[in-house]
């Protein structure tokens, strides 16, 4: 039993994955071991390219808002969000795993210098990985952020979808306009489904 708040460890196949009891996916469903499976097929691909061993990472499933994963190179751990795992299984497996993993590799094999997206690292997504060096991932972000606070503007049947945090400093007296039509931003609704 796993008190509220803590992390429930387990060790296999040498990656730790840490699943916060908050989370929506939880450490024995088929989805965290794709995951994992996912992280370990990707260091075996790049192990049999170089022909070296590569220590393999902590894995945590506790990632929030815009970010799809995230590599903490120090720490030799990869970071995931599991609100865009979930709805972007297949993409998700596909891109967003070998991309951080890439970056542990690239730092690993060339040092602190190189620069996040450089070409260290779009050589490992090119060649290794044999997938574009894509910077950034097209998800739909609204869940993930939190994104349910909506407002509208000027321009004709455009919505605006607003964090929390975005939507309480407009309560305070902060304001936004539109960066099409330049009006401000009035509220509208909240849409309880992304922001609960």
């Amino acid at each position: 039993m796993v008190a509220s708040g803590f992390k429930l460890l387990i060790y296999e196949n040498f990656i730790r994955l840490v699943v916060q009891k908050s989370s929506s996916i939880s450490l024995q469903s088929e989805l965290g071991l794709r995951l994992r499976t996912r992280v370990l097929d990707c260091y075996a691909t790049a192990e049999l390219y170089y022909l070296k061993s590569f220590q393999r990472p902590e894995v945590l499933i506790n990632l929030r808002g815009r970010s799809a994963g995230v590599a903490e190179l120090q720490n030799n751990r990869l970071r995931f969000n599991a609100v865009l795992l979930k709805e972007n299984e297949t993409e998700f497996l596909a891109e967003v795993v070998p991309h951080e993993v890439a970056h542990l590799l690239a730092w690993k094999l060339f040092g602190s210098a190189i620069r996040p997206h450089g070409k260290e690292w779009q050589q490992i997504m090119q060649l290794v990985f044999q997938l574009p060096a894509a910077r950034t991932h097209s998800f739909d972000i609204k869940r993930a952020a939190k994104m349910g606070y909506f407002y509208t503007c000027a321009c004709e049947e455009r919505e605006h979808a607003l964090t929390l945090k975005k939507h309480n400093w407009i309560k305070g007296g902060r304001r936004y306009i539109c960066l099409s039509c330049k009006s401000h931003l009035r509220f509208s609704r909240v849409d309880d489904n992304l922001v609960g």
